[in-house]
């Protein structure tokens, strides 16, 4: 079993406070994906952060104290800011190489208008300005992966998905498994399922360090977190991460649903070794030291690993402004998003 306590909690500043878009509406810090390099949190919200010098991805140096967003940066090239919904974040197996994927909810079947829905990023550690499209159509040179849609499309099986997890694991071919986490799938966007399923491909890194698949994307795994006994909410998946430390994949669920009138969010952390992995094992819930389910009291959508010992949890309460545990204050202000540093027992 898997322990795991809360070190370390609190908020991140993700722009000045009471920053309004275009139409006047005040913006609201919606962090969906994290990642850490070593020395700094790479963060990503699913909503655009307007203006001119600011983008949707950020990065900050995470130190003793935790995260320090008086030295936040956004990552401004053009192609990063054009990338809309972010979902998740990942390394490549080598740990040379950012990836970054949105949620691909979303085309126009007759338009371009959508494709910004459509992008899986890559770019050389530490150099964000090199970022390239992965698997774009290659008939028009219309931005967007979208020959890689087409792929998810064929693995997914369903004319409406939303992929919510990114992680590179060690693989039987090439330089290793990239998978995707799917977290909805159904019909429509107001027709779905929630379900946690990871679809992928075996890739290589070209010379011009760019992602080539050398398989078929493809299911590789699919569990029910709603089967287990201490889950209290239907989930979905909401993040992946590729533990290198343990050589195990973590999977984060979350929920967000109405109980009598009352909103309830949340999530859990689950863990599974890669052998289980490959064999389509269960995972396993990651527990309290007393081994109680470990559920977040905020709508868990981030996950990284920090070391061989510590996670980096973020969360997207979307509107909600609760703060609960997190800080004494009851409600958080816009700009700022909340965060959970654990520590593995």
């Amino acid at each position: 079993m898997t322990h795991a306590r809360i070190q370390q909690q609190g908020t991140i500043h993700c722009f000045p406070a009471g920053l309004r878009d275009e139409a006047g509406k005040l913006v609201n810090a919606e962090v969906s994906a994290v990642l850490y390099d070593g020395s700094r949190l790479l963060l990503a919200s699913d909503k655009p952060i307007p203006g001119e010098g600011r983008s949707a991805i950020f990065a900050l140096p995470l130190n003793a104290d935790g995260p320090d967003d008086s030295r936040l940066e956004y990552l401004t090239t053009e192609r990063l800011r054009q990338a809309v919904k972010y979902e998740d974040l990942a390394l490549t197996t080598d740990g040379r190489h950012v990836l970054a994927t949105t949620g691909f909810d979303r085309i126009d079947a007759v338009t371009n208008d959508l494709n910004d829905y459509n992008h899986l990023l890559i770019w050389p550690l530490g150099r964000p300005d090199e970022v390239q499209v992965v698997d774009p159509d290659p008939r028009d040179g219309v931005e967007g992966s979208l020959e890689l849609r087409r792929k998810l499309n064929g693995a997914i099986g369903h004319p409406y998905y939303k992929i919510e997890g990114l992680a590179a694991v060690p693989g039987e071919r090439g330089d290793g498994l990239l998978l995707f986490g799917v977290r909805e799938q159904g019909n429509a966007h107001d027709d779905f399922e929630y379900v946690s399923r990871l679809v992928g491909a075996h890739y290589q890194i070209n010379d011009q360090g760019n992602i080539e698949f050398i398989d078929a994307v493809r299911e590789h795994y699919q569990f029910d977190p709603d089967q287990h006994d201490g889950v209290r909410f239907a989930c979905g998946l909401s993040s992946l991460e590729y533990d290198p430390y343990h050589a195990r994949l973590y999977l984060l669920t979350s929920f967000e649903t109405e109980e009598a009138g009352e909103e309830r969010i949340g999530g859990y952390l689950w863990v599974v070794e890669l052998d289980d992995f490959r064999e389509g094992r269960a995972p396993e819930m990651v527990t309290t030291p007393d081994g109680a389910p470990l559920e977040f009291e905020h709508k868990a959508e981030g996950l990284a690993v920090l070391d061989r010992e510590r996670l980096f949890v973020a969360y997207d309460n979307d509107r909600n402004m609760e703060l609960g545990s997190v800080d004494e204050r009851d409600e958080r202000h816009a700009c700022e998003a909340p965060y959970t540093i654990l520590g593995l027992v």
